[in-house]
C-alpha cells in the first residue's frame, strides 16, 4: 500500500522510516493528553501555586470560550429555524436542469429490525422531493446472518417501485483490506449502484449526489430539496461535501436522561461547527458528489469513514475541498438499550467509537507532509483544530472539574495557609457559575426544539428534560473524557479498534 491516501494504520506502510513517522503521529494524541494530566498532578504537589494560577486562567479562558460558542450555537439555531420555513423545492425549480439531478441514498444496515429500516424508508417516501429522482440502496451485511438476508428480501418486495430504483445489496464478509463496518458496506453499495443502475442508465456521475446515512436516519420533508439547491447553486459542487445538522429525536422521549444529554450536546456541538465552515468536517449522515467518491474511493478500511472520505478528498484535491453546511436537520436515534445498564454500556461504546476519530490525526499530518501542494495555512489550521479538539475532549472536563482541588489536597500545609489557597475554589466556582448561562441557553433551546410529546408521556416529562442538564458534569467525564482517553491510549499502544455497531432500540 504505497498510496498514502489508503493508509489506515502505521503497519500499512512498507517503508520502515515512513512507518516510524506515522507511528509517532499515532502516539501523539494520547501522549499529549496523558502528559497534561500527569503534569497537572505533579505540579499540584510540587508547585501548587503555579497550578492554582493556571486553573484560574484556564477557567477564564473556558468562560470566554463558552460565551463565544454560545453565540455560535444561537446563530446556528436561528439559521436552522429560518431554513426549516423555506420552500426549498420551489427554489430548486428555478434551475432549468434540476430534473437531471439524482440522489443516491445509501442505508447501511446490520441486524436492525424492520421497524427501524422501514421508518427511514417511509421518511424518504414522505419527503417533498420527486421519488423518481431517488436511487435508494438498502445495504445489508452477509455477516449479519440468514435471518437479516430474508428480511431484506421482504423489504425489497414491499418497496419495489416506490423510487426510481430500489436496491438491496449484500456486502460479502471477510474481504481482504477491509474493516467490517459502515465504510466497507457503503463502498460496496456504491459500486453495486454504479454497476446496476447508474452506468446502464448512462446517468452522468456529476449529476448524482450520494447521501451516506445511518440506517436510523429520518429526513425532514425538504432535506433533498435543500441539498439539491446548494449543490446546483455552488460554482464548483464537485469540490464540496454537504453536512446537515444531526438531531436525535426518533426516540428521544423514551431515552434515559443521561443519554438525552449526550445526544443533545452532540447536536449543539455540530450546530456550532456549522458556523465555522472553513474547519467543518463531515460527520455521521452526510452527502457528497458521486464523482468525488469514485475518484478517491469511499474508505473501506477505517472505522471513521464519515470523516475519512472528507480527508481523502481534501488531500487528493490538494486542499481545494470543503464542507458546505446545511442548516437543515436529519433525525436519528438516541442510544437506548433494553434496560438502563445496557443503555449505559452502549452509550460508552458509541462515544469511544466516535472518539476513535483521533486516528484521523496521524492520517492528516502524514498526508499534509506528503502533499506539498496544499497551502501551509490550510494544513496548519486543520491540524491544530483537530489536535486541540481531541485534546480538549479528553482532558478539559477533568481539568475544570477536578484540577481546582488538586493543589488543596496534595499541595501541602504551606500552600493551604496562603490567600491563593483560600480564594482558589471561590474564584473558580464563581467563574464557572457565570459560565452556566451557556447551559441555561442550551437547556432552553432543547425544550424549544423537541418533537411533539407523545400522548403516552405526561407533561411533567418536560420538567425532567429541563433538569436533566444537571447531569452534564457527570456525562462530560463518564461519556466524554473517559472514552476519549480510552480511544487515544488504544491508538497510542497500537491496539486498533474495529467498527462497533450501536444497537438500535425503540
Amino acid at each position: 500500500m504505497q498510496n498514502y491516501l489508503e493508509i489506515s494504520k502505521a503497519s500499512d506502510i512498507q517503508n520502515p522510516k515512513e512507518r516510524l513517522i506515522y507511528r509517532f503521529f499515532e502516539i501523539l494524541p494520547g501522549f499529549l493528553s496523558l502528559v497534561t494530566l500527569f503534569f497537572a498532578l505533579l505540579f499540584s504537589w510540587l508547585k501548587p501555586s503555579w497550578v492554582a494560577i493556571f486553573i484560574i486562567l484556564f477557567c477564564f479562558y473556558y468562560f470566554f470560550k463558552v460565551c463565544y460558542l454560545t453565540i455560535l450555537q444561537v446563530a446556528s439555531y436561528r439559521r436552522m429555524k429560518k431554513h426549516l420555513k423555506i420552500n426549498w423545492l420551489e427554489k430548486v425549480k428555478k434551475f432549468k436542469h434540476w430534473k437531471n439531478t439524482y440522489h443516491l441514498i445509501i442505508l447501511p444496515a446490520f441486524r436492525e429490525g424492520r421497524e427501524i429500516i422501514e421508518s427511514s424508508l417511509n421518511g424518504l417516501i414522505q419527503s417533498k422531493y420527486p421519488k423518481e429522482k431517488m436511487i435508494v440502496v438498502l445495504a445489508l451485511e452477509e455477516r449479519a446472518g440468514r435471518k437479516c438476508l430474508e428480511q431484506g428480501k421482504i423489504i425489497k418486495e414491499k418497496y419495489k417501485g416506490r423510487f426510481y430504483q430500489f436496491l438491496v445489496t449484500w456486502h460479502p464478509k471477510d474481504i481482504v483490506w477491509e474493516i467490517s463496518g459502515k465504510g466497507s458496506n457503503v463502498n460496496f453499495a456504491l459500486s453495486e449502484a454504479k454497476k446496476i443502475v447508474i452506468d446502464p442508465k448512462k446517468i452522468p456521475y456529476e449529476n448524482v449526489i450520494v447521501s451516506s446515512f445511518d440506517v436510523d436516519t429520518q429526513v425532514y420533508p425538504q432535506y433533498f430539496a435543500c441539498l439539491t439547491y446548494h449543490y446546483l447553486a455552488s460554482p464548483n459542487p464537485l469540490r464540496l461535501s454537504f453536512q446537515p445538522i444531526p438531531v436525535y429525536h426518533n426516540n428521544v422521549w423514551s431515552a434515559p436522561a443521561f443519554s438525552r444529554v449526550i445526544s443533545t450536546s452532540n447536536t449543539f456541538w455540530q450546530m456550532i461547527q456549522q458556523e465555522k465552515s472553513e474547519l467543518l468536517v463531515t460527520y455521521s449522515s452526510h452527502s457528497f458528489p458521486l464523482k468525488t467518491a469514485l475518484r478517491v474511493d469511499y474508505p473501506k478500511n477505517v472505522v471513521s469513514d464519515d470523516s475519512r472520505i472528507f480527508w481523502k478528498a481534501f488531500l487528493d484535491y490538494d486542499g481545494d475541498y470543503e464542507v458546505q453546511p446545511l442548516y437543515y436537520p436529519v433525525s436519528m436515534d438516541t442510544v437506548l438499550g433494553k434496560n438502563l445498564w445496557e443503555t449505559f454500556i452502549n452509550q460508552y461504546r458509541q462515544q469511544r467509537r466516535w472518539a476513535w476519530g483521533c486516528s484521523e490525526i496521524p492520517y492528516l499530518i502524514y498526508g499534509a507532509l506528503r502533499n506539498k501542494k496544499i497551502p501551509f495555512r490550510k494544513k496548519f489550521f486543520h491540524i491544530i483544530n483537530m489536535v486541540d479538539g481531541f485534546w480538549s475532549w479528553a482532558v478539559a472536563a477533568i481539568l475544570i472539574l477536578f484540577l481546582g482541588w488538586f493543589p488543596l489536597l496534595i499541595g501541602g500545609e504551606k500552600f493551604n495557609l496562603t490567600i491563593l489557597s483560600y480564594n482558589l475554589p471561590r474564584v473558580t466556582s464563581r467563574i464557572m457559575t457565570v459560565a452556566l448561562i451557556g447551559l441555561i441557553i442550551s437547556a432552553t433551546m432543547n425544550i424549544l426544539f423537541l418533537p411533539p410529546r407523545p400522548k403516552s408521556f405526561k407533561r411533567i416529562k418536560i420538567l425532567f428534560i429541563l433538569f436533566q442538564w444537571l447531569l452534564l458534569p457527570f456525562t462530560l467525564i463518564i461519556f466524554g473524557s473517559l472514552p476519549a482517553l480510552d480511544a487515544q491510549i488504544r491508538l497510542m499502544l497500537g491496539k486498533y479498534m474495529g467498527f462497533w455497531v450501536t444497537p438500535k432500540t425503540r
